[in-house]
């Protein structure tokens, strides 16, 4: 994946966010590889704030649909926040991240589980039984204390944050990510 193919799925989901708002943009949709099965996130920010976060974990759609579903996900349905308004699109930074396929952890113990995490790399996904929650790779700029970014993904998947058993499942995946910030500021710097 390359700076051209964030260049092509930003403009879809800004897109697929204005079109639910009444206010349709165009978006190239014809790159082949958008037909491709893809999983990804769409994160929403507005001053550096979150604003809305949505996605999927494991491929089983297209990209193309991935990306227009998880986008209007994020805006509309991240029960965190109230449904995004059309005032406030132009005040929000999409960001999609395009996930690798998990690979289990194998570990016999929390400190050997904590041990094999690589901070700033792996995003985590945490299963007990029916509670699942994950971070990607972007929130150890927050939590960057592997102990406590595994509190944290108990206490989302709505566990006690100092909660372990034998049964816990630990995933990782790593993600290609673009910021429609960090392609302007590209353009900026291929203009000088």
């Amino acid at each position: 994946m390359s700076v051209n193919q964030g260049e092509i799925l930003l403009p879809i989901a800004r897109s697929s966010i204005s079109e639910a708002l009444g206010q349709p943009l165009e978006a190239t949709e014809n790159a082949a590889w958008l037909q491709d099965k893809a999983a990804c996130f769409v994160t929403l920010t507005q001053q550096q704030e979150l604003r809305g976060c949505i996605g999927t974990l494991e491929a089983h759609r297209s990209l193309l649909e991935d990306v227009k579903s998880n986008a209007r996900a994020a805006a509309f349905q991240d029960t965190r926040f109230t449904p995004l308004t059309a005032k406030e699109l132009n005040l929000t930074e999409i960001e999609i991240s395009l996930l690798s396929a998990t690979q289990l952890i194998d570990f016999s113990n929390e400190q050997e589980a904590l041990a094999q995490l690589r901070p700033g790399i792996d995003g985590v996904v945490f299963e007990y039984g029916s509670y699942r929650s994950t971070f990607l790779p972007q929130v150890w700029q927050q939590l960057p204390d592997t102990a406590e970014f595994v509190a944290h993904l108990k206490h989302k998947a709505g566990l006690s944050p100092d909660f372990w058993a034998d049964e816990v499942k630990l995933s990782r995946y790593t993600v290609t990510k673009w910021r429609e910030q960090d392609l302007s500021e590209h353009y900026k710097k291929q203009a000088l």
